[in-house]
């Protein structure tokens, strides 16, 4: 059983609140489709998209009261999806999810009104937990938190996706020797 098809008693449904619409911007087609069925089954009236463009237009046209963002979209930066909530309505619960850990865009993400960033693959719990956290709870520490070698493969993920994946710029970038970076980018990520 995938981590997202887990269901959840719709008892919470209470913790959404009268408007349970949600927006889903995200470009993995099959993450987003498991997402949203799995967010349907606890009790939001689920909308989706895969590009910041059609993000944008479902913000406009039908601003949600929830939203879940990918930052890196095959068209842009889901920051955009984010501003475009914001012009149209003030009182939305943003998460931002994102494969690359990046603190700058994580503070960019929360002074433009995300609530939440987290890490993919995030599952369903730890979305649903954030999208109805109350204000002044505290998330709770992870129970496996990432180790240094999978820290560093996301910052060396990182540096290289802001290179527009030239390894000979992130090299530099790094400070690394090309084929010691070019056997990384090889590698699985670690655990």
């Amino acid at each position: 059983m995938n981590e997202l098809d887990h269901d959840s008693s719709l008892a919470d449904a209470d913790h959404i609140g009268p408007d349970a619409s949600l927006l889903i911007v995200d470009d993995d087609g099959p993450f987003l489709r498991r997402l949203a069925r799995a967010m349907e089954t606890r009790g939001f009236k689920v909308e989706t998209a895969e590009s910041v463009a059609e993000g944008v237009a479902k913000s406009k046209s039908h601003p949600p009261k929830y939203a879940v963002v990918d930052l890196r979209l095959g068209d842009g930066n889901g920051l955009d999806v984010i501003e475009a909530i914001r012009q149209r309505r003030d009182d939305t619960r943003i998460i931002v999810l994102t494969g690359y850990g990046n603190i700058a865009t994580a503070v960019t993400a929360v002074k433009l009104g995300a609530v939440d960033y987290l890490a993919k693959p995030a599952d369903a719990d730890d979305v649903y937990a954030a999208l109805t956290q109350r204000a002044g709870e505290k998330a709770e520490l992870p129970e496996n938190p990432m180790s240094a070698d999978r820290v560093r493969w996301e910052h060396i993920q990182r540096v290289y996706e802001m290179c527009e994946r030239n390894v000979s710029e992130t090299a530099r970038r790094l400070n690394m020797h090309r084929r010691t970076l070019q056997r990384i980018l090889a590698k699985r990520a670690p655990k």
